[in-house]
């Protein structure tokens, strides 16, 4: 990805193949650039497929919730492009960059954190961030390299996102403030475009 990796990242939790065209494109007119498919979702390497195919040379899509090394290789043949995780498996993230994926595991202390980054990780995933709110975020920007992109997931909505990033957040995830199954397209659109508008004040 040549642009930095930053801003919001649409989780889809519970997207269908038969549903994901219709809110990636209702995302992408809400200014929403990167999108997760999370593996808890139903079919989901046909939903990054899907999403590959109709988006991949203009939004970054990606896996979430990928736990397994086996899983990599199944996100990156579908043609995604990014790793998310709520854990740090150090395996995932090596395979993760083995396949020329970007990797952001879920960390909940510095030292996973230090370790995520030893392995290779591209990013890091704060989770969950009702728990490590915008002070924590702040405490770990101090020590971290000023580089690290450093992502706040959990409990995000268009009520805390500006704490996150005035804290140093590179970006942050949003899930169910943003999409739950059967949101009408032009309310995510509404959505994602509040968000967006947010972050970029």
């Amino acid at each position: 990805m040549s642009a930095p990796l930053q801003g919001v990242v649409a989780i889809l939790r519970g997207i269908t193949p038969a549903e994901v065209l219709a809110v990636g494109h209702a995302l992408r007119a809400g200014g929403i650039r990167i999108i997760e498919v999370p593996l808890n979702s139903p079919e989901p390497f046909d939903s990054i497929a899907r999403l590959a195919r109709e988006f991949g040379g203009d939004l970054l899509i990606g896996a979430g919730t990928v736990l397994a090394v086996a899983d990599v290789d199944r996100v990156a043949d579908a043609g995604g492009r990014l790793l998310l995780a709520p854990n740090l498996d150090a395996a995932v993230v090596k395979q993760g960059r083995a396949r020329g994926l970007l990797t952001m595991p879920g960390v909940a202390t510095p030292s996973e954190g230090f370790r995520a980054l030893a392995a290779g990780a591209d990013a890091l995933k704060l989770f969950p961030a009702e728990m490590l709110g915008p002070s924590v975020l702040k405490a770990w920007r101090a020590v971290f390299p000023p580089e690290t992109p450093m992502f706040s997931v959990g409990g995000i909505g268009e009520h805390n996102l500006a704490a996150f990033k005035a804290a140093g957040a590179s970006g942050v995830g949003t899930g169910s403030s943003l999409y739950s199954p059967g949101t009408a397209p032009a309310e995510l659109t509404r959505r994602a475009r509040a968000l967006v508008e947010r972050w970029s004040m």
